[in-house]
């Protein structure tokens, strides 16, 4: 069995989403001086690799810490959208050249190496996006949720959160900003991605990982 490390560390001046708060964390105690080490940590529940849940765009919607949690373990199929370029679109037929792995998993994890941009302005920048064919897709898939290695679902200039807007009303989860994606070697693989549980939360980090044969 092999373990792949999807999750980027959260650490003080990450990326973020533009007009976020960034992560704090600071060292309140130290073995030399008081015997153990502490530190205070402040997060966003949208720092680093993390989910949405549905009440991330809506009112009503349900809150990270009232979900099963047989919702952030399953099969999962890979789509490779590595060929993509910034401004271009993740079109239907990657997921035609992917069909019978979607159809056999219960997560579709969109790879575009936009990963290996983290830390930098161009993160931030036109990454590939899916299109609204693959959307319409997604919400009648029955799926348990999606993933991106890229820092959001919708453009980073969207006015409106349209793409996760239909995702989440849907109650399918949504992950972002993984990394290594590049690292698995196989189109199936079992995803596991457990949040923090915060009471009413939106979102929060993650610990991602993906587990092959």
């Amino acid at each position: 069995m092999k373990i792949i490390d999807l999750t980027h560390s959260i650490a003080n001046n990450m990326t973020v989403y533009p007009g976020g708060p960034q992560p704090q964390n600071k060292i309140i105690s130290t073995v030399t001086e008081n015997g153990y080490k502490e530190t205070e940590i402040h997060i966003h529940s949208h720092n680093g690799t993390h989910m949405d849940s549905p009440n991330h765009v809506f009112e009503d919607g349900v809150s990270l810490d009232k979900i099963d949690v047989l919702n952030f373990v399953g099969t999962a199929a890979l789509v490779d959208c590595s060929s993509l370029g910034e401004g271009d679109i993740i079109t239907y037929d990657f997921i035609e050249k992917n069909k019978e792995s979607i159809d056999n998993s219960e997560f579709i994890i969109f790879r575009t190496d936009w990963s290996k941009y983290w830390n930098t302005q161009k993160y931030l920048g036109n990454y590939p996006v899916i299109s609204d064919e693959v959307v319409d897709f997604i919400v009648t898939s029955n799926k348990k949720g999606i993933a991106f290695d890229t820092i959001s679902v919708d453009p980073i200039d969207a006015s409106i959160l349209a793409k996760h807007h239909k995702i989440l009303k849907n109650n399918i989860l949504i992950f972002e900003n993984l990394t290594n994606l590049d690292l698995i070697n196989s189109n199936t693989f079992v995803f596991c991605a457990l949040p923090l549980k915060f009471k009413n939360s939106d979102g929060a980090p993650i610990r991602a990982i993906a587990t092959l044969d």
